[in-house]
């Protein structure tokens, strides 16, 4: 009876749900650990505020699997441009009227409720969906260098052009997401490095922009974390957090310090989050905390192409190819930082680092996944599946349809 209940709420890849609660574990008791010298001088002394917080959360990201796991995936696909819509606008409004927070504007304050999104993780999960959603609709039109541009490197780069000001990395992070996705669904190289190189253009004439026209701006904070990767200066911030991250990795050794005795994370002002890895090897060092995070990531990957493979329709497999990169790129992204391989960025750690919209935006990613595997599964087992959902061959007349 139990056994019927968990596979009926739990369907989809068995090992992306194992490794769901193994991310879940590891960022509980990393962001308890992580911030609760914080918590106590912040909160009034309440040390388990962040863990709180962070349950709740997790809480919240388990039930947005469930649920968007049992949806059927066309539901995306039919609603790509208007998801992507709503993400420019909620852009837009950060952009004009966002929060200020750490000497950046990333965050849109919910009216009446307190709670704050980053705009930018919604508007990157859409730009997946919608990306795969065009290169299943225009696959035939694919060396049509008009159609390319307006459908695919158009939509690219007003995403990132409205989050490149406040958050050049997340930008970045996005654009070269962006390229991967295309590449993998043969879209002309030529086209992609002519992109790439009008893209750099831009961005080399944004930073001059900022730089010599625009006093107040993000680009002294960019050329600050570059030159203190490059140059190895002691007396910036950002390299004053990735000297404290190397310490915390040093000191953590093969087997760590144990649980609860990091001595880093009253030093890393992000240690619960861009820098929560780090922290994890302190505590249990690279057997039990480096190495096992890796590995999760990479067995995402691996199960991610392996329902890439089972997928007979292009917006599925599209959809899960875009999902998986986004995840594992900014997971490998995050370690790099912290190990000192690559300039401070700012990214969290999906499913491990303490958040809320990244949380929240990375389930929903998850659940996304999860319905394809769901599907594709039970079409594999000959499995009825709800009514809801099309055949195969149904979907090929939907997709020629909305064409």
């Amino acid at each position: 009876m139990q056994r019927g209940w968990l596979s009926r709420t739990f369907k989809g890849d068995r090992a992306i749900w194992a490794l769901v609660v193994l991310f879940m574990v590891y960022s509980l008791l990393a962001v308890y650990s992580a911030s609760a010298g914080v918590a106590f001088i912040r909160h009034g002394g309440n040390t388990t505020y962040f863990l709180r917080s962070q349950f709740v959360m997790l809480l919240m990201s388990l039930g947005i699997i469930v649920v968007v796991h049992n949806l059927p995936y066309r539901i995306y696909s039919s609603l790509a441009g208007f998801i992507l819509i709503c993400a420019v606008v909620l852009l837009i409004l950060t952009f004009f009227f966002g929060a200020r927070i750490n000497e950046a504007t990333r965050f849109l304050k919910i009216p009446g409720t307190g709670f704050r999104i980053q705009t930018s993780d919604i508007a990157k999960v859409a730009l997946v969906i919608y990306l795969a959603r065009s290169l299943a609709k225009y696959r035939d039109e694919l060396n049509n260098f008009m159609v390319v541009t307006k459908y695919f490197f158009v939509p690219v780069a007003v995403v990132c052009g409205l989050i490149m000001p406040e958050n050049l990395s997340t930008a970045v992070l996005i654009f070269g997401t962006s390229m991967i996705i295309m590449f993998i669904g043969r879209i002309p190289f030529r086209y992609i490095l002519g992109f790439i190189g009008m893209a750099a253009v831009g961005i080399a004439f944004f930073i001059f922009v900022l730089v010599y026209v625009v006093k107040d701006s993000r680009a002294p904070v960019w050329k600050a974390r570059i030159e203190a990767f490059f140059t190895g200066k002691t007396d910036e911030a950002d390299d004053y957090q990735a000297n404290q991250a190397k310490i915390a990795i040093s000191t953590g050794g093969l087997f760590g310090k144990a649980p609860g005795r990091s001595t880093q994370r009253n030093m890393l002002p992000q240690s619960n989050s861009d820098f929560i890895f780090a922290i994890i090897i302190e505590e249990y060092g690279l057997i039990l905390g480096a190495i096992p995070l890796i590995l999760a990531y990479m067995i995402l990957l691996f199960r991610g192409i392996t329902i890439v493979k089972k997928c007979e329709t292009a917006f599925p497999a599209f959809l899960v190819m875009g999902l998986i990169i986004m995840i594992v790129s900014q997971a490998m992204l995050n370690m790099m930082v912290a190990v000192g391989l690559f300039p401070v960025t700012g990214q969290t750690l999906p499913m491990v680092s303490w958040g809320r919209t990244s949380v929240l935006v990375m389930s929903f990613s998850i659940g996304m996944i999860l319905s394809v595997s769901r599907v594709v599964n039970a079409r594999i087992r000959k499995e009825d599946l709800p009514e809801d959902e099309i055949s195969d061959e149904g979907e090929r007349i939907y997709e020629q349809a909305k064409a």
